[in-house]
């Protein structure tokens, strides 16, 4: 070869056979084969066997070099040696990490090898020893995967330096990809397969060969979830239903934790924990948060696990709450985790995310090849044996004359000659086999022998045939293995799925406590502790409980618990439900959040109404009122439902909206009062019962441009508040009111004049009970109720609140004093 030469202007000259490449394409080339390489050869495991090349290799190899499970274990270095020099052309540390992975019962959940030794722990801290010290042979179920492997059932290829030959992929008797999962990280995508419950499983696909157009839901019925070697506890299904659907999904792992009273105070045991975590963590972990005065109520975490029996016991003090602790400690530590899982293997060498039909449906493609390669084999050595057979009777019927023509002929070839022409006519294959026999085999061929294996012979070719001709009986044989494996290697469930009690975060270590929570008509909202407000006397100047825009007021004032359901009842007539404590809180001055960060509230929507309720009980009903004086009665039940963008609460009319909601029964009696002080009371079954999405009926016939502006339940042991928008108000009695039929104009409830304003509020109160007002600058007042002149329907009120020039009431509520 030429020494390389340049040009005068230093470039290569292309005459010495130097090609220029463009470093980018070349850089492309490189990486994209280099990644290919990794996905197929290395990272991904494949979707008819569940195997990497790794795996395959050093099981294939075991079963080789007859590493069976009724052998003796042989040193795990052997194994990784023949591996290393026969199939895998990589490290010793890879092989042996892989072979390890493979006996420990706390990653896979049926191992696939049998090993004597320490083989590692879930501590990450704590590998396997070296392969030196261990052993190994297959694991039982691991013949599973090799069965009929030496019948034609898979291809072999030649090994990384041709001297070899292994199997691309092994026949694989039960779908090892989902029973025992799989984990990877290829170049640029990675894996990350849950394992599964092995009946489950089986049964799943028995399904799917009756059913091949079934759907992952229908699957369902049969995989409940992921089956952890390790138990604990899998919350919520919606998780498992996105994994199975796409492919891809998350779901939530909690340990088994009990809380026990012992003699010095409760205990915490933990007896399961989630997949991939390990005790020594989790001790760890509670230890850093108790010192460092995370989670308190803590004394004491012993470690008492032995072998694989995981027993956490937590000593708390003896003024902890026990609930409290364990939802910090599923807040704070590995007790609670999440699993992330991408359903990604090798579909005919592609990298394909695959739904739970599609894992299964690939398997069974797989195998029907398997059985179909299998039939096909045996068909042959049958037909192969027949034919043999069959000139063996030949042969006993001129036996003699066929001795005589062996001993008479000069070679062998001179004697097959012979055996293959008249009179006797055997073939080829016949008369190699007639020669092969010795004359003391030949002389005690029995007839009657020959023609019983005949028949079993004529019989299995027959079967054979049959399964090869119809796609219904390579199904029959396909769904008998797998119950043959299901009913030997079946195990109960270990991980049990739960309902998801809900987002810690948000509730359970949360106190429920007393809160206010404030409304303004532009649209914002917040929460406050109820000791934000000061009692006051009547007409006191109030303190600042908003800081809005000039423009805004507050119009909603709620005093509620922290764990109870807020209803928010909109001016389209639509209802959104959070809980209490998912109101940011503020401090008192604050102006809050805009209420479209929590609710997805169109430009031109706004809160009308809001409605707090802990649970919603059958036979309570809602009663709907509107500024037009539309009722409407509805089963509260219908409204224990939570959509994101909402439900719809009343069909409005056009141009009405809503001013109130309550709670009612029958047996109820319901007022209404407006803006220009006109009441009326009509029972409660003069409305008939609604659906939801209705509009109701008239229950008060308003003057020209008057308006609802509120309404409520009859309470007869408490009194009517009735509140101006100049700040005065009244106590009134509601047996003052006449009852009558609905749809009336009703009686003057209080006397409006222009120096006292018009109603804004009216509300039911007791003489212990205390009311707070807010201003449309934002200014409130808390005072009780007892400080309120009571007077009859025709009065005009008291001053309750000191306005300033152009200050309007915007709203009152009332705090009911069960909850200070």
């Amino acid at each position: 070869m030429s020494p390389t030469s340049t040009t005068d202007d230093g470039l290569f000259n292309e005459s010495d056979g130097i090609e220029p490449i463009e470093i980018q394409d070349e850089m492309e080339r490189s990486f994209l084969e280099y990644s290919m390489s990794v996905i197929i050869s290395r990272a991904l495991p494949d979707v008819r066997d569940g195997l990497k090349p790794v795996h395959r290799r050093i099981l294939y190899s075991m079963f080789a070099e007859g590493l069976r499970p009724d052998r003796s274990h042989v040193k795990c270095a052997r194994v990784v040696g023949d591996v290393m020099a026969k199939y895998h052309p990589h490290g010793d540390a890879a092989i042996y990490d892989a072979l390890a992975r493979m006996v420990q019962d706390f990653s896979l959940r049926h191992p696939l090898i049998d090993g004597h030794g320490n083989f590692g722990s879930p501590d990450p801290n704590m590998g396997p020893s070296a392969s030196r010290y261990t052993e190994c042979r297959l694991a039982p179920i691991s013949l599973e995967l090799m069965a009929s492997i030496d019948e034609d059932t898979v291809d072999f290829v030649a090994n990384y330096d041709g001297k070899e030959s292994e199997p691309a992929v092994l026949p694989s008797r039960f779908p090892n990809l989902l029973v025992n999962g799989s984990q990877g990280i290829a170049v640029g995508m990675a894996t990350q397969i849950p394992p599964h419950n092995l009946a489950e499983v089986i049964d799943a696909t028995l399904y799917l060969i009756d059913h091949p157009d079934a759907t992952p839901l229908d699957l369902m019925a049969f995989v409940k979830g992921p089956d952890f070697p390790t138990g604990a506890q899998i919350l919520g299904r919606s998780g498992i239903r996105d994994i199975y659907e796409t492919g891809r999904g998350s779901i939530k792992l909690r340990a088994v934790a009990e809380v026990v009273e012992g003699r010095s105070g409760a205990q915490i045991i933990v007896t399961e924990i989630p997949y991939q975590t390990s005790v020594e963590q989790i001790s760890l972990k509670i230890g850093a948060l108790v010192e460092s005065k995370v989670i308190d109520g803590i004394s004491e975490v012993t470690d008492s696990s032995a072998q694989r029996d995981t027993r956490i016991v937590i000593d708390l003090k003896r003024d902890a709450k026990a609930s409290v602790v364990l939802n910090n400690l599923y807040k704070h530590t590995p007790l609670q985790t999440s699993f992330s899982a991408n359903m990604l293997a090798l579909v005919d060498g592609v990298p394909r995310t695959l739904s739970l039909s599609q894992a299964l449906g690939h398997y069974v493609a797989h195998q029907v090849e398997v059985i179909t390669r299998r039939s096909e084999y045996r068909l042959r050595r049958a037909r192969d044996r027949a034919h043999i057979v069959e000139g063996l009777l030949l042969c006993i019927d001129q036996l003699d004359a066929v001795i005589a023509a062996i001993r008479s002929s000069e070679d062998r070839a001179d004697a097959r000659s012979r055996l293959m022409t008249a009179p006797f006519g055997f073939s080829e294959v016949q008369a190699n086999h007639i020669l092969d026999m010795t004359l003391g085999r030949l002389t005690r061929l029995g007839r009657s022998e020959l023609e019983e294996e005949m028949a079993k012979l004529l019989e299995l070719i027959s079967e054979l045939e049959a399964i090869l001709q119809s796609s219904e009986r390579r199904n029959e044989v396909l769904k008998a293995e797998l119950i043959e494996v299901r009913n030997k290697f079946s195990e109960d469930r270990r991980t049990k799925v739960i309902s998801d009690p809900g987002n810690l975060e948000d509730e359970d270590l949360i106190p429920d406590e007393p809160v206010v929570v404030m409304v303004t008509k532009s649209g914002y909202v917040k929460a406050l502790s109820d000791t934000s407000f000061r009692t006051q006397g009547r007409g006191g100047r109030g303190v600042v409980g908003a800081r809005m825009k000039e423009e805004d007021i507050v119009n909603h004032v709620l005093h509620t618990m922290t764990h109870s359901y807020l209803l928010f009842f909109t001016s389209k007539g639509k209802v959104y439900r959070l809980k209490a404590h998912e109101i940011p809180r503020f401090e008192r001055t604050a102006r809050g959040t805009a209420i479209v960060n929590l609710l997805p509230l169109e430009a031109d929507e706004r809160v009308a109404a809001v409605l707090d309720t802990r649970t919603f009980p059958e036979g309570h009903e809602l009663v709907f009122i509107t500024s037009h004086g539309q009722v409407k009665k509805t089963a509260m039940e219908e409204y224990d439902k939570s959509r994101r963008d909402g439900l719809i609460a009343i069909d409005l009319r056009d141009g009405d909206s809503l001013v109130k909601v309550v709670e009612a029964s029958e047996t109820d009696a319901l007022i209404l009062f407006t803006k220009d002080g006109q009441g009326i009371k009509f029972a409660l079954s003069d409305i008939r019962a609604t659906g939801r999405a209705t509009s109701g009926v008239r229950g008060m016939k308003l003057r020209p441009g008057d308006l609802v502006v509120s309404g409520d339940v009859i309470n007869q042991d408490r009194e009517i508040l009735l509140v101006t928008d100049l700040g005065y108000g009244k106590r009134t009695r509601s047996t003052l009111f006449p009852l009558q039929q609905r749809g009336g104009q009703g009686v003057r409830c209080i006397r409006i004049v222009k120096q006292k304003g018009s109603l804004v509020a009216a509300f039911f109160v007791s003489m212990d009970e205390e009311i707070l007002l807010v201003s449309t600058s934002g200014v409130t007042i808390r005072t009780t109720a007892s400080e309120v002149a009571s007077q009859g329907r025709d009065a005009t009120g008291v001053k309750l609140i000191q306005l300033g020039d152009g200050e309007r009431v915007a709203s009152a509520g009332l705090v009911p004093v069960t909850l200070e």
